[in-house]
């Protein structure tokens, strides 16, 4: 951990006079893409075991409480003397503090790193699940061959794209490409509603749910499996840091992170409402399985292709993000007494080659994580989100938090326990069922 004298020290040594400080809009479009990640693939899903009305609540609540949980982190690392989400955890409860969020960050990001590279597979290449073929765009294309395999495609990707990206040294660097991934997400959303109006229009949807249903196949419990699946959408308290203090003032991170959730809110529940009204109760807990069929029309079969295109290639351009600070952690972790990362090229350019290697790996290896993605939304996501931010502000090292900031942090920290618990259990329970 590198102590800093005040909260608008840069990242960079040196970059105060030479590099001018980021933007806002900037920062909104990379918090944002910080946000909208592999989680907005399931809230149709949330939508159909919810309802629409209860699922709106709970997406407005989230962001509220990501809002809160990031002011929180914010407030209490300006008070101290560090500029990581481990440092902060660290003048809280010490060594022990820093290595569970190190630890959380490296589940997560790891995670979602090596589930970015199976999405963008399955775009591009297909997959093969429970004897079920469903084929990419490439092979739809141009038929099945070795160079559009998912082992060759997800290499071209890396090479092409992804590598590039990631050896950028700056967060600010990334806004471009963060641009254009909220973009791409923008059209998926709006391709889906398209496709939704066209249904509706053709008579193809039904009802949608208001409120949930509960029958043989959906119990009370199964209703909290949605709730690690938003929490995983909000998730991005990896980034608040190196996104934050880049920034010229403290304030304007408070903006950055507001409008990012409330474009991310419009998002979110927009994507969940026309994904569900265009399938109803046949949605799918991956969407893109939905769209992976022949509509009869070529305006239905191009729009198919633009939906799974453009959520394809968002997450690949997510992946830089993600990837930043999980080298930080990883970095911080192991090479704590070297110095900065982004100031020694060699240890740079090998870890960064190495979370390549083992993400590409394991994106090959394992086709589905949809049980480990529940699994960590329950797990890493929670703590990093609200559990910790909570814990910091009950713990009050600095003695800053008011009575109502620390209401605030036991209620979210017990709904959090209480919804991560129930989650886990059912999910537990419908595996060995």
């Amino acid at each position: 951990m590198s102590p800093v004298a005040g909260a608008r020290v840069p990242l960079l040594p040196g970059s105060k006079g030479g590099v001018p400080p980021a933007t806002v809009s900037g920062a909104v479009f990379n918090v944002a893409n910080s946000i909208i990640g592999a989680g907005i693939m399931s809230l149709p899903a949330t939508l159909k075991v919810l309802g629409v009305i209860p699922a709106l609540v709970l997406i407005l609540v989230i962001a509220f409480l990501a809002e809160l949980s990031v002011e929180f982190l914010m407030r209490f690392t300006r008070a101290g003397e560090t500029t990581t989400y481990a440092g902060v955890m660290r003048e809280a409860f010490g060594p022990v503090g820093a290595v569970a969020a190190q630890i959380a960050v490296v589940v997560t990001n790891m995670g979602c790193l090596i589930m970015y590279l199976i999405i963008a597979a399955d775009v591009f290449s297909g997959n093969k699940r429970e004897g079920e073929v469903h084929f990419g765009v490439l092979q739809q294309w141009f038929g099945v061959h070795w160079w559009n395999s998912r082992e060759f495609a997800l290499l071209v990707i890396l090479f092409l794209i992804l590598l590039p990206l990631v050896l950028y040294r700056r967060v600010e660097s990334l806004k471009f490409s963060s641009a254009i991934s909220t973009f791409l997400a923008v059209a998926f959303v709006t391709t889906c509603t398209v496709l939704a109006v066209i249904a509706i229009i053709e008579g193809r949807t039904e009802s949608p749910k208001l409120i949930p249903r509960l029958d043989e196949q959906t119990s009370f419990f199964d209703l909290f499996t949605a709730v690690p699946v938003i929490v995983t959408a909000y998730t991005f308290h990896f980034n608040v840091h190196p996104i934050g203090f880049e920034l010229a003032n403290a304030s304007d991170m408070t903006t950055a992170v507001r409008l990012a959730l409330l474009l991310c809110a419009a998002i979110y529940f927009s994507i969940g409402l026309f994904g569900y009204l265009l399938f109803g109760d046949s949605t799918q807990s991956d969407i893109l399985v939905n769209f992976d069929q022949n509509t009869g029309s070529a305006i239905g079969s191009l729009l198919n292709v633009l939906v799974r295109l453009s959520y394809g290639f968002h997450v690949i351009l997510t992946f830089p993000l993600l990837n930043f600070s999980l080298r930080t952690n990883i970095d911080e972790f192991f090479f704590s007494k070297k110095p900065l990362l982004a100031t020694d090229t060699k240890r740079f350019v090998s870890l960064t080659l190495v979370l390549l290697v083992l993400s590409y790996i394991a994106a090959v290896a394992v086709p589905d994580i949809w049980y480990i993605f529940q699994f960590v939304g329950s797990t890493s996501t929670v703590c990093l989100s609200f559990v910790f931010p909570g814990a910091i502000v009950l713990r009050d090292s600095n003695g800053i938090a008011t009575r109502r900031d620390k209401i605030i942090a036991l209620v979210m920290i017990i709904l959090a326990a209480i919804t991560s618990v129930i989650a886990i259990s059912t999910n537990i329970y419908k595996a060995f069922q």
